[in-house]
């Protein structure tokens, strides 16, 4: 009995990719942190927060805790289950992402109907949508694998749906959301193997659709040119550029310090959220920033393992849900940094698993739970272990 109480197969830290559990929850710890020195100024001042200084740090702190918890209630679903579930999933997104834009039901804030309100918290149902996306596009991609190069069995359906999406993520508007969902879906596909000749004519016909809804669109337009020139209307549409960019003019190589940010002194608009890097750059500068990049970029090596070991045991949906997460936070991280940065207009994306905002962090941190339980299976498997 002893002997069989010893020989028994155990949950040890080793079964885990400890690397990337690390480099999240840096993140999430640098994000805290800096969540904290970029609102206690706007909190502080703010009627809405009851003039008190912590009270984003308090809510942040509560989102990153709920993440947790149901990352861990995540990570004991079996992937096959995550497959089965996958189109019910979607399904349920999609119903939300209706819902959101049903009047007197859906919240409208700065212009945008993105969120469902709960009483207490806000739900952000394009947040959950990316990773609806994920699972749906790798379980559509394995049972499509047979026609694969039939461009009106394997990729018709998918635009389609794709296009729905699309439809209801505009109306809100949300357009970011909609890059990140439409790069998770090809790149998806991409890595699934379909027909390399539908995704040439993709490359050349999707800048023409974005660039057509951006030209439609004097909002959508205005932000471009705004990006291309920010300083020739510093105090209107380029405002919010100019004053990131300032922030990472004066952070130099390491920093005014942290907490002696001068721009998220109600100069930089949403400074906890969308430009909170730009306060990461001015408080911490070259030096800070990088860390940020490097932690992301541990993360993305670590999620494509992950899905090359599973596509090694033939695990073809956890592979692809591996790696299609992997593009999901390695897009919006580039976009958001390169938003800050001034490389790319603004898109209203927050920075995985360290801006403020409780549906992005609970959704970055079950999609990291199924990474962690991708890899653990696969690990289980190769050691000859029952899953």
């Amino acid at each position: 009995m002893h002997a069989a109480i010893l020989n028994a197969p155990r949950r040890t830290l080793a079964e885990y990719d400890e690397m990337l559990v690390w480099a999240v929850l840096s993140l999430l710890a640098i994000g805290l942190v800096m969540v904290y020195s970029a609102s206690i100024a706007t909190a502080e001042g703010s009627k809405f927060t009851g003039f008190r200084p912590g009270y984003y740090l308090v809510r942040h702190g509560i989102y990153i805790l709920v993440g947790i918890v149901m990352g861990i209630a995540a990570f004991q679903v079996k992937v096959e289950t995550w497959q089965r579930l996958a189109p019910y999933l979607f399904l349920l997104g999609v119903a939300l992402l209706v819902l959101v834009l049903v009047p007197g039901v859906g919240r409208a804030v700065n212009g945008s109907r993105r969120w469902l309100s709960l009483f207490v918290v806000n739900l952000q149902p394009s947040e959950l949508m990316k990773l609806f996306a994920v699972l749906y596009a790798a379980d559509y991609t394995v049972r499509k694998g047979v026609v694969k190069n039939n461009f009106r069995k394997a990729f018709l359906p998918m635009f389609a749906v794709m296009a729905l999406v699309g439809g209801l993520l505009l109306l809100e508007p949300d357009m970011g959301a909609l890059v990140v969902i439409c790069a998770i879906a090809l790149c998806i596909l991409w890595l699934g193997g379909f027909n390399i000749k539908v995704f040439g004519a993709l490359v050349l016909a999707l800048p023409v659709a974005f660039a057509a809804l951006v030209v439609i669109s004097p909002y959508r337009l205005q932000r471009v040119t705004g990006f291309l020139d920010p300083w020739s209307d510093p105090f209107g549409k380029g405002y919010q550029l100019s004053h990131a960019l300032i922030a990472f003019g004066r952070g130099e190589w390491f920093g005014v310090g942290l907490g002696a940010s001068v721009e998220k002194l109600f100069y930089l608009p949403e400074a906890h959220t969308d430009f909170l890097l730009a306060v990461i750059a001015e408080e911490t500068g070259f030096a800070g920033v990088s860390a940020v990049i490097v932690l992301f970029a541990v993360l993305l090596v670590r999620a494509f393992a992950i899905g090359r070991q599973a596509a090694f045991l033939d695990r073809m949906f956890a592979s692809l849900a591996a790696q299609g997460i992997a593009v999901w936070l390695g897009v919006q991280a580039m976009v958001n940094i390169g938003v800050n940065m001034g490389v790319l207009p603004t898109k209203g994306l927050t920075l995985p698993f360290l801006s403020f905002g409780g549906s992005g962090v609970v959704a970055n941190c079950i999609a990291v739970a199924i990474l962690l339980r991708i890899d653990y299976e696969s690990r289980r498997m190769m050691r000859g272990q029952q899953i």
